[in-house]
């Protein structure tokens, strides 16, 4: 649907590199302005990657694009903060330090967006032209009715609405430190740089042993993550909020929801968005999911 707004980009180009959480190696993004119509891409060793649905393959703990035998993983982040500040076309350059590598990892900085929003802020954004110089509308998907996927006691919902609004539901009644919680915001208006960008990744200590032996987590600290043992609770506090996990699955929604955008196109549809203990898992089905039905409808 048509919402009046022109796609955007950013004024200027951004460079940051880090250490990455699961492969624990340094790489280094630079974003550069993109061109109305083309969208949000990454390169990585002059493969181009669309930030699409099409591309996310199945992993474990974060969101992993894949082309070609080239992986990037861990991109949530950079794109929650990307689709939140209205950067709509943007090609995102990322390189590890070892040019042989064929995956490499976004850096996880604090474990939260607060790192990608500040660097958006002060560069700034403009409007986008196309490639022969034109503006181009910025359409913003909408739903007909109520949309849905579950997977055995987490689900996914959204109504139609006239403007985006989330909720998301944790429960881990075995860490009574996090046990249930829930956070709404609208999440596309101030309240992103706020509330969300700044929330922190979260871990059970007790689960950190089995993650590590599975090849995650190796970059994983105290530095950027906020880690909650079942028996002595928050290992690294003070918490940023009483409900920081929960605002961290919302910051993750966002940049998961993104990968439905298309040709320069807003991702996240009109719509209330429910969650209850999803993950990125259950968040690439339900935009999956979605994708195909709006492709079957035009």
């Amino acid at each position: 649907m048509e919402n009046g707004k022109l796609q955007q980009t950013l004024a200027g180009c951004i460079e940051l590199s880090g250490k990455t959480l699961h492969s624990g190696k340094v790489s280094k993004v630079k974003i550069w302005p993109g061109f109305a119509g083309e969208g949000r891409y990454f390169e990585f060793h002059s493969n181009l990657i669309p930030a699409s649905i099409d591309f996310v393959r199945e992993s474990l703990l974060c969101t992993t694009l894949c082309k070609d035998g080239y992986k990037i993983r861990t991109v949530e982040h950079l794109l929650s903060a990307l689709e939140a500040k209205g950067i709509d076309n943007c090609r995102i350059q990322i390189q590890s330090l070892d040019s042989e590598d064929t995956e490499v990892e976004v850096p996880i900085f604090d474990g939260s967006a607060n790192a990608w929003v500040e660097a958006i802020e002060q560069v700034g954004r403009k409007e986008a032209l196309d490639r022969c110089g034109n503006n181009v509308e910025k359409l913003a998907p909408y739903l007909s009715e109520p949309f849905y996927v579950s997977r055995n006691d987490s689900f996914m919902v959204a109504f139609p609405a006239s403007k985006v609004h989330i909720s998301c539901g944790i429960d881990f009644p075995k860490v009574p430190a996090i046990g249930c919680q829930w956070f709404s915001s609208a999440a596309l208006d101030d309240s992103y740089e706020k509330h969300i960008a700044c929330s922190r990744t979260f871990c059970i200590y007790e689960e950190a042993e089995h993650m590590c032996s599975m090849g995650l987590i190796k970059g994983g600290s105290l530095d950027n993550a906020i880690v909650c043992s079942a028996i002595r609770g928050w290992l690294n506090p003070p918490l940023r909020f009483p409900d920081e996990p929960c605002r961290h699955k919302v910051l993750d929604l966002i940049g998961d929801l993104s990968l439905f955008a298309r040709s320069g196109s807003r991702g996240i549809p009109m719509a209330r968005v429910i969650s209850f203990k999803g993950g990125h898992s259950l968040n690439a089905d339900f935009v999956r999911r979605l994708s195909g039905i709006t492709a079957q409808e035009t």
